[in-house]
């Protein structure tokens, strides 16, 4: 089943910096704000166990097995042998479809972090005292300074002019002489913000100061709301409305499309099954909901809303309007119900592609032109540019692009997505319905 890949980010901190105290308390937050969240927590220590020595599948892997799941109504825990450490981003990768992974460590996993200093702990103590010393001195995040903090080099980065760090030598200076003195230096080597650092959360006033320097937000130890605000806008997966386009009766088709048997069954059926997986809401644009009401007890744990026409006039523009004006959700995919081998996977990668460059419309080019019918639109960009475009009496899907932020996204992308190839194929006729039945057939797809 296609998923949406789940963005994560780390917690990072030192040794008792409070990491999974906050992070029980943010993942609750996030939760109860209606977000599906993941969470991985890096274990430093070789050996650990999940399972209880004695029981039935801890039997199991001790008789050789090199994979054990254990599974119950509403559990299911995987045990598995590993050569060497997973990669953080392959253990994220094989957790799609969370709105937000929640990692506790894995400081140098190339996630965003969220660096943690409290004022208790007197490594952070100490860590937030060179961070404000880099801070002041105009070091870059990410340049090795942290041997500042190490005390037994005498050495700390610079940053010349030209954005190259040399090394200056630090001498005997009182901070020299305090790092060398600290017992914590061993732990704050390696342990200092960094350029993936994107937030840092404290009750050090000092640590507050250098991330302001630094342009880095600064939130509070006990502003837990503060921090999820933060993560839902910046980070978390926005959410779908997968819009299908299902007018109604079809003067070319001699009857209603979405109800047309395709494979023994309603053709809308078969867009609903491959696109739902990666709907966050699914809305049918219908002016027939009687004669599709069927749908909502088909599959009722689908929450299928019918949206009539906003505007009563015909045109492929007026139908965008209606799909943008009823979604919910930032972004929202338009697909239309004649398109049967309309794909999910190329739904979450045009979604990827929207959130990497900040488009108001990810939209399919080929040489026939766009495929606005299998695009992807940001809500808050592109309504007030077709609510004008009507207006001025037009009607043509794409006569507002020139008016928002188009990314193109081309053929070659498409079958990266997609490589079967096929997503905007379309029956306007019964004939044409038929061609893409045997096509189906021959792909051994109709059930």
């Amino acid at each position: 089943m296609i998923k949406f890949p789940s963005p994560a980010v780390s917690i990072v901190g030192r040794h008792n910096s409070g990491k999974t105290t906050l992070i029980e308390k943010l993942i609750a937050e996030l939760v109860g704000r209606g977000l599906d969240v993941g969470s991985v927590k890096h274990h430093s220590h070789v050996g650990f166990d999940i399972d209880i020595p004695g029981k039935d599948s801890w039997r199991h892997r001790h008789a050789g097995a090199s994979e054990t799941v254990i599974a119950a109504p509403g559990q299911m825990a995987r045990i598995q042998t590993t050569n060497g450490e997973a990669e953080c981003a392959d253990i994220v990768a094989s957790m799609p479809g969370h709105d937000v992974v929640i990692v506790e460590g894995y400081r140098k996993s190339g996630l965003p972090t969220i660096e943690i200093m409290r004022a208790g702990n007197k490594a952070d103590a100490r860590t937030a005292e060179v961070f404000a010393e880099g801070a002041r001195k105009g070091w870059a995040l990410g340049t090795d300074f942290t041997q500042f903090g190490r005390g037994s080099m005498p050495y700390a980065a610079e940053v010349h002019p030209d954005d190259r760090p040399v090394a200056q030598p630090l001498g005997q200076t009182e901070e020299d002489r305090l790092a060398r003195s600290n017992p914590d230096h061993a732990d704050i080597s390696n342990k200092m913000p960094t350029a993936a650092t994107v937030a840092v959360v404290t009750d050090i006033p000092l640590a507050a100061e250098a991330a302001g320097m630094y342009g880095i937000p600064a939130f509070d130890i006990n502003d837990v709301a503060g921090l999820a605000d933060f993560l839902q806008a910046s980070f978390a997966r926005p959410r779908v409305s997968m819009v299908i386009q299902a007018g109604g009766e079809s003067r070319r088709m001699g009857r209603s499309k979405a109800t047309v048997p395709f494979c023994g069954r309603p053709l809308i059926c078969r867009l609903i099954e491959r696109l739902s997986p990666v709907a966050d809401e699914l809305i049918i644009t219908t002016n027939e909901p009687k004669e599709l009401a069927f749908l909502q007890e088909q599959y009722p744990e689908l929450g299928i809303r019918f949206e009539s026409d906003v505007i009563n006039e015909r045109g492929a523009l007026p139908g965008l309007y209606t799909a943008l004006r009823c979604a919910r959700n930032p972004y929202v995919a338009v697909v239309a119900c004649d398109m049967v081998l309309a794909s999910p996977s190329l739904v979450v990668a045009e979604a990827l592609e929207m959130t990497r460059t900040g488009a108001d419309v990810v939209v399919p080019v080929n040489k026939h032109g766009f495929e606005p019918f299998h695009a992807i639109y940001r809500r808050s960009g592109c309504l007030p540019a077709v609510r004008e475009a009507l207006n001025e009496g037009e009607k043509r899907a794409q006569v507002f692009f020139n008016q928002v932020n188009v990314c193109e996204f081309p053929q070659k992308k498409v079958l990266e997505a997609e490589p079967m190839g096929g997503c905007f194929m379309n029956a306007n006729t019964p004939d044409e319905l038929a061609a893409l039945e045997r096509i189906i057939q021959d792909r051994i797809e109709c059930e």
